[in-house]
């Protein structure tokens, strides 16, 4: 239950619904009111899933498991034999654990989304707002980096929120983070985009009540006008931040001003440290120097405050952010959080009520996806940043307020995180299997070429410019003696980067187009199934295209950080000065 939910006789937490079924000796997950629903010594019929209310039905899922005979009501302590040393309750906690560790991997995606083990998943579905973004972006992959766009905006929604933010708008990017999960999900890298970044932003068509609506693109403008000014929605975001970084978004996720105020409060508080007394009257946040646990409006000050620590900048404020949520993550991921059914519940309430997504999020069983892909990356190797920048130089000295992209600095950065390149050093086992995966990789490009006239592959453009599939289709024709080769227009999805899909036995093929088209090892992809003698091969120019013949692939990234580049990494608490 949210914050905002606290005390209303209508409102039931989930987590208080656990009671005793003395037919069975389990203890069920009660959502309803009807009589049939009371536990009794003259229960009906032996069950192990209870009845639930039409807007909340119990999972039928077998991934979720429900009570079983010696599981204990969440929070608290049956009555009965005492739970042997060590067993957690069987298979059913074993199960339970690791979708808790599953939910745990989405603290920071959404300041702690909690998906814990008991989803109710029509109820948690039916909290969702999802939004058509019009291609914006498309849906993470499995085998493939992961660019996660996390949106705070200053939005003025909800109970308790009328003293913040600007009164009169309908939403900025007031924080904005890309989250990067590298390739082998040994690593990740959240990127923070200053809100005051000058920056250009592109055209943005706007889906509004079925009708797509052409919003013109500006040139100079704060990085926060992307979302909501001018009609524009969190998509422009997304294809803001693409311009700018070079890197493909997959999602997005949009939360406001409640999200803190009720995730803090549904883990039960965040730890925070600062090393001096803090009085911001405009943020009202008040706090003695040492460490604290914050939760409610106390947490919103912190990550809202400009005036407490550093230099009073926005960009100081990115710093205690990124702290914040590095404990949250921690908070999070702790023991006392995992093994706790009713912080779950709570945090699965808090968390799909705050949340906005695109239609590739749309559901709990995408997030869960998600969450899968997360679930078992360390902590110590998730590294908060923020894209380097230089005061505006067009502004006067005393009156700076904007910022401009730093390119000596963001350059080798944005290199590292497109090339996959933690932040942080990643243990030698890490290492060695993202090596040996490499190698693979490479293999693909050794063994014998097929003949020009026989390579059969069908051209689609999913990133590079307009007309691309149909120039590289006319170069391979006239140049290459590439006959049985087609032009299909647009792909469904956007790349980053080109790929080749083939099967094992057009391996001969793919190699003879990968030395004409110039493609890296890792533009390869090869299927598990041989294909019929006729069927094409297909070949998807990503972001990265420019014209036939010029080479692909990602360039080498750098092995090192520039000098001087903030970080939070997210294992480590620090106070905030």
């Amino acid at each position: 239950m949210d914050a905002q939910s606290r005390g209303r006789a209508e409102e039931i937490d989930p987590a208080d619904q656990w009671v005793l079924n003395p037919r069975t000796g389990n203890y069920e997950l009660r959502l309803g009111h009807s009589p049939a629903q009371q536990t009794s010594a003259g229960a009906p019929r032996r069950t192990r899933r209870s009845a639930a209310a039409p807007a909340a039905p119990a999972p039928t899922s077998p991934a979720v498991p429900g009570p079983r005979r010696g599981d204990g009501p969440p929070g608290g302590r049956r009555s009965g034999r005492p739970r042997r040393p060590g067993g957690g309750g069987g298979a059913a906690a074993r199960r339970r654990r690791r979708l808790a560790v599953t939910g745990g991997t989405l603290a920071f995606l959404l300041l702690g989304g909690g998906l814990g083990s008991y989803l109710y998943y029509q109820h948690l579905n039916g909290n969702l707002k999802v939004i058509d973004t019009g291609g914006a972006g498309g849906s993470f992959k499995k085998d493939q980096p992961i660019n996660i766009l996390v949106i705070g905006t200053d939005k003025r929604s909800g109970e308790g929120n009328q003293g913040y933010g600007d009164a009169d708008s309908v939403g900025h990017a007031d924080t904005t983070i890309l989250f990067h999960v590298s390739k082998d999900r040994s690593n990740a890298t959240a990127l923070s985009i200053p809100r005051d970044l000058i920056t250009d932003i592109p055209v943005c068509p706007t889906k509004t009540n079925g009708s797509v609506k052409q919003i013109p693109g500006t040139k100079g403008s704060r990085f926060n006008n992307s979302l909501g000014q001018e009609g524009r929605d969190p998509g422009c975001t997304m294809r803001t931040v693409r311009q700018l970084t070079g890197l493909e978004v997959d999602n997005f996720m949009m939360v406001d001003f409640n999200a803190v105020k009720a995730l803090s409060t549904a883990v039960g508080g965040v730890p925070v440290c600062v090393a001096k007394d803090v009085n911001d009257r405009d943020s009202k946040l008040n706090l003695k120097a040492g460490e604290h646990r914050l939760q409610g409006e106390q947490a919103l000050a912190f990550v809202r405050t400009r005036h407490a620590f550093g230099n009073e900048s926005d960009l100081d404020r990115i710093k205690t952010q990124q702290q914040f949520l590095s404990s949250m993550m921690r908070e999070m991921k702790s023991k006392e959080t995992l093994t706790s059914p009713k912080k779950f519940f709570s945090l699965a309430e808090a968390a799909t009520k705050s949340l906005t997504v695109d239609q590739g999020l749309g559901s709990i069983g995408k997030l869960t996806d998600l969450a899968g892909e997360l679930k078992d990356m360390n902590l110590k190797n998730v590294t908060f940043t923020t894209l380097p920048v230089l005061d505006n130089p067009n502004e006067p000295s005393n009156r700076k307020a904007t910022v401009v992209l730093n390119s000596a600095q963001a350059g080798p950065l944005l290199e590292m995180i497109r090339g996959d390149v933690s932040l942080t050093e990643v243990e030698k086992k890490e290492h060695a299997a993202k090596e040996a995966a490499d190698a693979k990789q490479d293999a693909l490009l050794q063994g014998n070429r097929s003949p020009a006239g026989d390579v059969r592959v069908d051209v689609y453009n999913g990133g590079g410019p307009a007309q691309a599939a149909s120039a590289t289709l006319t170069w391979l024709q006239n140049s290459k003696g590439v006959y049985k080769a087609s032009n299909h227009g647009n792909a469904s999805a956007r790349l980053a980067a080109t790929q080749l899909e083939f099967a094992p036995n057009q391996a001969d093929m793919a190699r003879a187009l990968a030395d004409m088209m110039g493609l890296s090892a890792a533009a390869m992809k090869v299927g598990t199934v041989d294909a019929g003698p006729k069927t094409p091969m297909k070949l998807t120019l990503g972001s990265d295209f420019k014209e036939p013949g010029a080479p692909l692939g990602a360039p080498e990234a750098p092995q090192q950080a520039p000098d001087g580049l903030q970080r939070v990494e997210a294992d480590k608490a620090v106070c905030a000065k």
